[in-house]
């Protein structure tokens, strides 16, 4: 595949061996939808393989989003149907380890509300920094559905377990600057110098030595892929969650902007 190929990644190419993706949907707050997941399996391999690219920095379209999680469309196509869930379970496993695959750094500027899979990228990428009002969920309890694109392999080693269950069994929001609190980020900075401080890590890493750095990002991604049965086992569930009633109900409930009533809380009669 190439560059040219991607529908939703605009592609611009900087000095120093330096390549900025941006998520490419700024209609709709660059929420995923079955192409751009389907970009975002292919992504990483491509910058592994292009002998121009030192450093990839990761960001969204417009100043709204960085990706605001499913589409609704296609998030519907999911409900109730086993054959697209398939589909997506192993999408959703490819982006994770096709992003620890990779052996070029990737740099995220965490522009905007960020959610879902574009969460996933965000936070896989070996330095994330955030704009200081930039908002992130893992969102998936709030659909009815487990957190499992990619958070079980990564929040816990991030900002520990006790801040990882509360924030991925509430689905509560975190802003930029609680995100570099707790660790869940590596940098949080003001909205207007967000893409100048990524650049200049993006920079730093690009001038250093390939061998070294890539090596080391190599290393240290073992510690979650030591985490890999537990990812795989939180994106069976999250998958087995989309097939029954509460799904449902989590999804009429954002397409209607109400609190879920969802059956599984509803206590016996």
């Amino acid at each position: 595949m190439q560059y040219d190929e991607f529908q939703h990644i605009r592609f611009e190419q900087q000095d120093d061996g330096i390549l900025l993706a941006t998520l490419n949907r700024p209609e709709v707050m660059n929420a995923t939808n079955a192409r751009l997941h389907w970009e975002l399996t292919k992504l990483w391999g491509v910058v592994h393989d292009d002998p121009n690219t030192k450093v990839v920095v990761v960001t969204g379209a417009g100043d709204r989003a960085f990706s605001a999680g499913g589409d609704l469309a296609w998030v519907e196509q999911m409900v109730g149907n086993p054959a697209v869930v398939a589909t997506v379970k192993k999408e959703a496993a490819d982006i994770v380890y096709n992003m620890l695959a990779c052996d070029k750094p990737i740099v995220s500027a965490i522009n905007g509300t960020a959610v879902g899979a574009g969460l996933a990228v965000a936070l896989l990428a070996d330095v994330s920094v955030i704009a200081e009002e930039a908002r992130i969920t893992d969102g998936h309890t709030r659909l009815g559905v487990a957190a499992g694109d990619h958070a079980a392999i990564v929040w816990p080693l991030l900002c520990g377990i006790a801040k990882a269950k509360y924030y991925l069994m509430t689905a509560d929001f975190i802003d930029g600057r609680e995100a570099e609190r707790i660790g869940l980020v590596s940098f949080c900075v003001p909205r207007a110098a967000l893409q100048e401080k990524a650049f200049a890590i993006a920079g730093a890493l690009a001038r250093g030595s390939q061998t070294a750095i890539r090596a080391t990002k190599q290393s240290m991604n073992h510690w979650m892929r030591m985490a890999g049965p537990i990812f795989d086992h939180s994106l069976a569930e999250e998958m087995l969650c989309f097939l029954g009633p509460d799904a449902q109900e989590g999804l009429a409930a954002v397409r209607g902007r109400r609190s879920p009533d969802f059956p599984s809380a509803r206590l016996p009669h």
